[in-house]
Order: structure tokens, then sequence, then C-alpha cells
């Protein structure tokens, strides 16, 4: 089983779609696309296959193998983040000055300014979902948010409502950019854990202290860990004592005493000794690596609701689009007096207020919130399906100090006397 990071994946429905596709390739095994941390885990006899059928399915979808993504995706994020603020920023100037001047200088004869301010402002805030679309509608794609959106915005250009089709299409940005704001906090509260890596191990090589990678490290070498170094990985102590700090991996407050043939645990803290250990696992086996792995795949045990959503949002969105194209067609050739202006208009904004993108990524987001927001207080839960279980929790008994408290005395109050500051 191998993982995969997928770059430009930011759509709920879209994590869908890919791994609806991929599942249904006789190659593979087993499939789980988890939105909310960009990941792939992938079962497959022929890896090329799978992954081509993504570039089929999502084109702007990069998939990008483990030991060449960093994980750390915060420059780039916070650089995607200012250029959609500033499309923003300039879409509402573009708007608020259209507004403002109509009146005075958006008369009969100067039609061609408004369109071509409100023209501006349209590309400016949805060139991209314009562009989605119609890549979408070329390869025979429909009804996704894209096409929903793109088929709203040009219908009300079309009735003459250039002004609303601006409007909707600039709150549909702003609701993305907030979505793809809350998705990376959450990222974020979850790769604070991963603090708990080493970043190196100090191994012994002919009498000498090299600092490689831990997962260069074999089973069976020598490492050496000094006072306030984290242990980069399981193994035996073979000389040296000293205190351990194991708070990271048992809640433990009170460091606890190894002497030689002792087993220690990567993760934990070296507090005073110098230790000399012989490497008993691999670090992708170790205790420190396993409890990452569970933190970064945490949302991919999906609870019931999440499974439920990503099901309806497939048979949502052409319910809706046919929905709107009955509101447009019916009632103008059914009911006397109506016209097809008028329903034209209720159809699209049916269109607008029923699209699925919030819908398929609120529940996700929720559940991932929620682990996100309890791994950044250093409390793992392993799954979606695990929070909802927690909802049914009478009571809670905790066995000893530390798990809810640090442990960890401070300074509360300086009282001189005799003269002293």
């Amino acid at each position: 089983m191998k993982k995969y990071h997928l770059k430009n994946l930011d759509c709920a429905s879209c994590a869908a779609k890919i791994e609806r596709g991929v599942s249904q390739l006789d190659e593979v095994k087993f499939v789980s696309v988890n939105f909310a941390t960009s990941t792939m885990t992938l079962d497959c006899v022929d890896d090329e296959k799978a992954l081509k059928e993504i570039s089929a399915i999502e084109p702007d979808v990069q998939v990008v193998e483990p030991n060449h993504y960093s994980g750390d995706l915060s420059k780039s994020e916070l650089f995607e983040n200012k250029s959609e603020l500033l499309r923003i920023l300039l879409t509402v100037v573009l708007l608020l000055g259209g507004l403002l001047l109509e009146d005075q200088f958006f008369k009969p004869s100067f039609l061609i300014g408004q369109y071509l301010v409100y023209g501006i402002a349209y590309l400016v805030s949805g060139y991209k979902v314009i562009w989605t679309a119609g890549k979408n509608m070329i390869k025979g794609k429909f009804f996704d948010e894209q096409f929903l959106m793109a088929i709203a915005t040009l219908g009300a250009i079309a009735i003459d409502e250039i002004p609303e089709a601006v409007a909707v299409m600039l709150f549909y940005v702003v609701g993305e950019f907030f979505q793809d704001f809350a998705v990376n906090r959450s990222r974020k509260s979850v790769q604070s854990l991963l603090a708990l890596k080493p970043e190196y191990a100090n191994l012994k090589l002919n009498g000498e202290l090299r600092q490689v990678d831990p997962e260069t490290v074999a089973v069976g070498q020598i490492i050496v860990v000094k006072a306030g170094e984290k242990i980069p990985l399981d193994g035996e102590v073979v000389e040296g004592i000293s205190l351990v700090d194991t708070s990271a991996l048992t809640g433990e407050s009170i460091p606890s005493p190894v002497n030689p043939e002792d087993t220690v645990l990567s993760g934990m803290i070296n507090k005073s000794g110098v230790l000399t250990i012989k490497v008993a696992k691999l670090y992708k086996e170790s205790s420190i690596a396993r409890i990452l792995e569970l933190v970064e795949n945490a949302a991919g045990k999906k609870a019931e609701t999440e499974k439920f959503i990503t099901t309806f949002a497939r048979y949502y969105t052409p319910v809706v689009v046919f929905s709107a194209l009955a509101l447009a067609l019916l009632p103008p050739l059914l009911i006397a007096g109506a016209t097809f202006e008028d329903w034209i208009y209720r159809a699209l904004v049916v269109l607008v207020i029923s699209c699925p993108c919030a819908l398929v990524i609120s529940i996700p987001l929720g559940y991932f919130g929620g682990i996100g927001g309890a791994a950044k207080r250093g409390i793992l839960v392993k799954g979606s399906n695990y929070l909802d279980a927690l909802t049914q929790l009478k009571a809670v008994v905790f066995d000893k100090t530390g798990t809810l408290t640090k442990g960890e005395f401070s300074v509360s109050q300086i009282v001189t006397a005799n003269s002293f500051s």
C-alpha cells in the first residue's frame, strides 16, 4: 500500500470523483482519497494506470510521491491565499465602482462601458470557474459546482443582469476562499503534532558520530542520544543511565529512569545522561512513525454521515439542474401571464443557492476540524468515526496526574522582603 500527495486538490467533490473513478479500475484493490490532508492511499497492481486515471478525471491535480513531497505547504498556501484575496478585492472595487457610477454614466449610450467594467470584474473573479467548467463540459462531465455557477452567472448575463452575475461569482469565490482557509488551518493543526518527529539521529560509525536522517538507520546499528535530544528510533540501551520524558507517548509527566538493557521508544526525550542505543526497528516501524501515521490518516476513517453526504452529492446535482430547467420552462408554458424572463431568473436563483460545494465540504471539514483541534492539544483521535463514538460517552475515568495536566510547575507570584527588589 502506497501513499501519494495530491497537489492542487481544492474541491471536496473532486476528491470523491477521483476516489470513485480509481476504485472502478480492475487493478485497484483499495483506494482512499482524503481531501482534508490532500492525500491518497492506494493498493494497486499497476500504480501508473491509476495515476493516469487521476489525470484524466482531474487534469489540474498533480500526484506527488511521499519521498518527493516535503509536507510543508505554508509558503505556497500563503501565496495562493494572497493572490485569491487580491482577486476578491479587485472584484469588489470594480463591482462597487460600477454600481456607484451606473446611474450617471451607464445610460443606453454608455452600455459598452457598463459591460466593460462589469465584464472585467466577472472575468477577474470567475475565470477559474468558467475555464474548469468548459474543460469538464468538453470531456462530457457535467453536474458539478463549476457547471452550476457557470450556467447561473452566464444566464444572468444573458438576461441583462450582469451586476448580479458578478455579485454571485464574487460570493462563490469568497466562500471558496474561506473554505480553503479553514481546511489549511485544520491541516496546520494536525501538522503541529508532527513536531514530535525526530529530525536526526547521531549514528556511531567507526568510533565517530554522524548526524543522519532517522529513516536511513538500519536495525542493529548504534546511535547516541545526548541530554535534551529526542530518541529517534526504538531500541535497547547498551550504555548509559538517564531519565527520559515519555509524555509525548504516554502522557506520563514524571520522567522514567532507564538503564542498560532497557527498551526505549522513539519520541521519548532524554533528560540527563548520554545514552548509547542499539536500534531494534526501522524508522517506519517505530512508535513515533506509527503515531504520526495515525494522525495523518485520522480523517481517512470516515464517519457514516460523511459516507452518506458523498453518495448523496452524486445524485443531488443532476436533480437540481433538471429541476431548475423545469422551473424555467414549465410555468411560462402552463401558467397564464407567466413570462420566460421571470422564470428563467428564478431558475438561475435555484442553481446558485443549490451549489453542492458547501454541502460536500461542510460535514468532512467539521470532522477534520475536530480532529485537528484535538491534535493541536496533543489528543489523538484515530478517525471521524471515533468522534461520533465520543458523543455517546456518559463518563470518563482518568488514571493519573499528567493525563489531564501537564505536570509542569511555573512561578505564580514573587514576594520580596528586606528591601530586595
